[in-house]
């Protein structure tokens, strides 16, 4: 099962968030075979998304990186989202998500 993470994102600032995946033991599963790949949507069953990159920062231990540019947070409009972080396998094409929940993206006064 996935873990529930709530974010806040600041309209018009840079996003940085570390995940870390482990497994069902609390191990950190390493991430050398995995692609990971996140996106945010308004509402689970909006037809348009926005991305967030999702980077592999730490094979070893399991470590994915999610950001955002300011440029990027700015266009999007303050209000609570949902969103999800999966990582495929490249040696048997499988798909887990390791990451889901709200996010909040606050208004900018300073554009």
């Amino acid at each position: 099962m996935a873990a529930y993470v709530e974010l806040t994102i600041e309209q018009g600032a840079n996003l940085v968030s570390t995940v870390s995946v482990n497994d069902n033991q609390g191990d950190a599963v390493n991430l050398t075979t995995y692609s990971a790949s996140s996106q945010l949507r308004k509402s689970y069953y909006s037809s348009s998304a926005n991305t967030m990159l999702a980077t592999i920062t730490g094979n070893a231990n399991g470590e994915i990186t999610l950001s955002m540019t300011a440029a990027n947070t700015a266009n999007l409009t303050s209000g609570r989202y949902v969103y999800d972080l999966t990582i495929r396998n490249s040696v048997d094409n499988s798909v887990t998500r390791v990451v889901e929940g709200t996010a909040v993206v606050l208004p900018s006064v300073t554009r």
